[in-house]
């Protein structure tokens, strides 16, 4: 799959009108290059650029973290107290419910935390619901293609108030009676508020990827089916809780979370904690181009592994339309997983692989084709990112600069052949495509695969058409070095880990940023 020359066409992409270059606006810093786009722009009187600066100024919570955590070590699952949300994602003005099971029944309350910086706390306390008298709720059913949907009752139903700004929500769950004579116990469910408003980043969250890897209620993932990994017969429901996180390394606070604390959250920390205009939204807000193309650049994070190919279709789009798209992520963009209603008619909230479902097998059969036999993988991410998968790919190594007078390293001072240790893992990017017009290579090196094999990863930078650009980190680890917040710990996996802030780092993303921004 690391193949470099092929020339394919995948009518999304004209690359003969990729232009070459990079774009040539200049570097400012973030506050005057903001109100300067928003004026040449027109978009005074609908850009609220001090949005996330003003939620940032609320005081954070001192308390927020999961603290008695109970789990079940043979399934991950904390049956103690767990719960899960109607959707993925809510405006303003809508409702979500809130399904909560207790074993052995006890009372508990539900506390929802914004995640943000607020001044270093990681977020604040928006409103406490309850208590409620608890119960225990079924296991679900097996159904066709080992799918396990709860049908739960709800415990409550909350309509997100209008002032509730974008962002990754917290419901922290809490026994209160001690019916299992051990005091209180906690848990997590998540969900994303969204908005439709313009804005300088558009942060997608990569929970197809959490829900893709969560094992509820005992090894009921993409990857832990007894016929083997990743195959057609293994459907997932969203409506299920997150077990705890258990792919690389231990962290008590994934459950209930997904992999948000782990691989994403301290990107959005400090976004946050520099006042960056950015909203949030999940992977399923993606199947239509229109948020993305109201905001200047998009941002994928993290394990953003998992796309439907509508998603693709929409970020192909913005490019096209001149956003800045950002890889801040590793094993991106990989497979094609097509979305299909739950049992009571949400859209959206069962994902599965590949197959004939939405008009997506022709990218399958095209794959297989062209790449031998990955039947659920769709067109070429590499014309996409600027580089493309490999497989397999599992491992780490140094993040190593290849051409340090590019404008990304202006203000780091790093020379060729310099590295921030640890930065590539535990998944990466391959070799580019041989022919994107313009395309750079910023830094590239070696990883080893399983802590032993040598495999190529190479950080990418192109333009787009309209002088935007398309930069690839390659690498999950990234915002590993951003910043290291409450309830997040560093991860480790195939004898590499990252070291976690480094200000090298924080500066190239500034950079991206900013000329991301003043477009």
């Amino acid at each position: 799959m690391t193949a470099n020359n092929d020339k394919r066409s995948h009518g999304q992409i004209d690359r003969r009108h990729l232009l070459k270059g990079t774009a040539a606006t200049s570097l400012a810093w973030m506050a005057g290059a903001s109100a300067i786009a928003n004026r040449a722009e027109g978009h005074d009187a609908e850009r609220d650029a001090t949005l996330i600066q003003r939620e940032n100024q609320h005081a954070g919570s001192t308390d927020w973290q999961l603290t008695r955590v109970r789990v079940d070590q043979s399934t991950f699952r904390s049956p103690w107290i767990e719960g899960y949300c109607s959707k993925q994602s809510v405006a303003a003005g809508e409702s979500i419910d809130i399904m909560v099971s207790t074993d052995p029944v006890q009372d508990f309350t539900i506390e929802i935390f914004r995640t943000g910086y607020y001044g270093g706390r990681g977020a604040r306390l928006m409103k406490t619901l309850g208590p409620f008298k608890g119960k225990a709720q079924p296991l679900p059913a097996i159904g066709e293609k080992n799918l396990h949907e709860c049908r739960w009752a709800p415990s409550v139903s909350l309509t997100i108030p209008d002032d509730w700004t974008s962002g990754v929500y917290l419901g922290r769950l809490t026994t209160t009676s001690d019916a299992s004579g051990h005091g209180y116990w906690q848990s997590y469910v998540v969900f994303i508020v969204r908005d439709d408003r313009p804005a300088d980043i558009l942060f997608q969250c990569s929970d197809n990827t959490w829900q893709a890897y969560n094992r509820w209620p005992d090894k009921y993932s993409v990857y832990t089916h007894p016929k083997g990994n990743q195959g057609p017969w293994a459907d997932v429901s969203f409506d299920r809780p997150y077990a705890k996180y258990a792919q690389i390394y231990e962290n008590p606070q994934s459950i209930g979370s997904g992999e948000w604390l782990c691989f994403e959250f301290p990107f959005a920390y400090w976004l946050e904690q520099h006042g960056y205009d950015v909203t949030y939204c999940s992977n399923s807000d993606m199947l239509t181009p229109d948020h993305g193309l109201k905001c200047k650049s998009f941002l994928s994070v993290g394990h953003d592994e998992y796309w439907n190919i509508r998603q693709y279709e929409s970020v192909v789009k913005m490019r096209d339309e001149g956003v800045n798209l950002l890889f801040f992520s590793g094993n991106s963009v990989c497979w094609v997983t097509p979305y299909r209603d739950s049992y009571d008619g949400r859209a959206n909230r069962i994902m599965f692989r590949g197959g004939p479902y939405g008009g997506e097998h022709r990218y399958a059969v095209e794959r297989e084709r062209d790449h031998g036999p990955f039947p659920h993988r769709g067109p070429d991410e590499g014309y996409l990112m600027g580089s493309r998968n490999v497989d397999p790919v599992n491992g780490g190594g140094d993040w190593v600069v290849d051409k340090p007078d590019h404008w990304i390293f202006e203000g780091t001072g790093m020379k060729k052949g310099e590295s921030i240790p640890g930065l590539i893992g535990w998944e990466y990017h391959g070799d580019p495509p041989a022919d994107i017009a313009g395309l750079e290579v910023v830094a590239k090196g070696i990883a080893l695969q399983g802590g032993v094999n040598p495999q190529n990863w190479t950080a990418t930078i192109y333009p787009g058409p309209k002088n935007n650009f398309v930069f690839n980190a390659s690498t999950i680890f990234w915002c590993q070095d951003l910043s290291s917040p409450p309830g997040h710990m560093l991860p480790w996996s195939h004898w590499s880990r990252p070291h976690g802030p480094d200000e090298r780092v924080q500066r190239i993303t500034h950079n991206l940023l900013k000329r991301a921004i003043t477009r």
